[in-house]
């Protein structure tokens, strides 16, 4: 067997725990916040509220993301400062707490508190985001590290999707036992946070700066300053811009376009989550344990072309009633459909592994957690300029489909201005197909 599929280090104490308490938190983040909106919109949940159910929704969604704006520059401060394996610890511990909190807040049927919960899970997943990807070249070595960068990646869309179906389907259990799954689930991530490696702090100095504005400040600065580390950025969060249009618009376009009720919703968001998760490991495995950023282009362009089949597929289709997935599967261009779903999530798995791979071995040892920091300020960045996108060309013109078809085209000019601030990206792809 060739030495660059080995997937030892895959079950071994310097990577499993890391990726189990990963995917259990990314998990939990899911389950909560679904099995909560879905609460609040089918089972009354706040319904004495004076914010209607609707803008509760918007609200939480705010919520949720607000704190990557203003705990990022703060969070890549504490994974310098302390042992990132013990701070692991401390905050999956905060994660009980919020938990704890929340179980209480679904015993009472309180919405208010609820949403204060949803907002304090959104700052602990920002305080664990740089440690995730910031500790992995500690753990790995180079040869390893773009297979444990597919891994984390693949298994967080997963968690996503488990999350989001269970979240769907204990929505209407009583709410106690909501409340005591998710601090189930919580604790058994904080287990596995107990076995990751201890990890020196890299800069043991670091100062905490309190003030959020100049912190986040004077961390994008830096970060733009180096022009690899905020070329890859921009990449990766152009793929959760790609990613948030599709799956915020995906329940929608299931309706109109595809006639599909709730169960055809879940068959496609596991295609595209699946496909993500098998771009992720292949680009891995082809990659043969080295970066190689021409696959980046590969991803790029099979994303333009998978998107424009869906929009190709689609765009005439328009139905009223909605039926489920038995129906959807006898159709004419349910499997077109299916195949460009997966595709798309494949080559977005496909484009994104490298830039992250990129984005840590760019970084110096001292910067790594803050450029991850830098990373998840600009990924939510984008991700409220897609809902605004979303908004707006959905207001004006009343189309997903034209709304999927000018995101497929907008990643023609992402690859041209990244291979215009780095050459590699083409040339390597180039040196890559000679030698393949």
């Amino acid at each position: 067997m060739k030495q660059y599929d080995n997937l030892n280090f895959a079950t071994s104490r310097r990577f499993a725990p890391l990726f189990g308490t990963q995917f259990l938190g990314a998990f939990n983040d899911n389950l909560f916040k679904t099995a909560l909106f879905v609460m609040i919109s089918f089972h009354g949940l706040g319904e004495n509220s004076v914010i209607p159910a609707e803008q509760m929704l918007n609200v939480g969604a705010l919520l949720f993301i607000l704190p990557y704006f203003l705990f990022s520059a703060f969070s890549g401060q504490l994974s310098n400062k302390f042992d990132k394996a013990v701070l692991a610890r401390w905050i999956k511990v905060l994660e009980i707490a919020v938990m704890l909190l929340a179980a209480y807040g679904f015993y009472i049927q309180s919405a208010p508190l609820l949403l204060f919960c949803l907002f304090c899970m959104g700052a602990q997943s920002t305080l664990f985001g740089p440690l995730k990807y910031a500790v992995l070249p500690d753990y790995l070595n180079e040869k390893e590290l773009i297979m444990g960068n597919s891994l984390i990646e693949s298994g967080t869309f997963l968690a996503i999707l488990f999350g989001q179906i269970l979240g769907t389907s204990i929505a209407g259990l009583p709410p106690h036992t909501v409340g005591m799954m998710v601090m189930a689930v919580a604790a058994l991530g904080t287990l596995s946070s107990l076995f990751m490696p201890p990890v020196a702090a890299k800069a043991p100095g670091t100062k905490l700066e309190a003030n959020i504005v100049k912190g986040t400040k004077t961390l994008l600065c830096e970060t733009v300053s180096q022009r690899e580390v905020f070329t890859a950025i921009i990449g990766i969060s152009w793929f959760w811009f790609v990613g948030s249009v599709y799956t915020t618009q995906l329940p929608t376009f299931t309706q109109i376009h595809l006639g599909g009720n709730d169960s055809v919703f879940n068959l496609m968001l596991a295609l595209f989550s699946v496909g993500i998760a098998a771009g992720s490991v292949l680009c891995a495995k082809i990659s043969h344990e080295r970066l190689h950023l021409g696959l980046v282009s590969v991803g790029t362009l099979g994303l333009s072309v998978s998107g424009l089949l869906l929009v190709w597929l689609t765009h005439g289709q328009r139905f009223t009633g909605l039926q489920g997935a038995g129906w959807f599967l006898t159709q004419a261009n349910a499997y077109p459909v299916m195949i460009a779903m997966i595709a798309i999530g494949f080559f977005g798995g496909f484009f994104s592994v490298p830039l992250y791979t990129w984005l840590q071995t760019a970084s110096s040892e001292t910067f790594r957690a803050h450029a991850v920091a830098a990373n998840n300020i600009v990924n939510g960045i984008f991700m409220v300029s897609a809902a605004v996108l979303s908004a707006v060309l959905l207001l004006l013109f009343d189309s997903i489909t034209l709304l999927y078809l000018i995101v497929a085209l907008g990643n023609l000019p992402l690859i041209a201005w990244l291979v215009k601030r780095e050459p590699q990206f083409l040339q390597d792809l180039k040196h890559y197909l000679k030698r393949g």
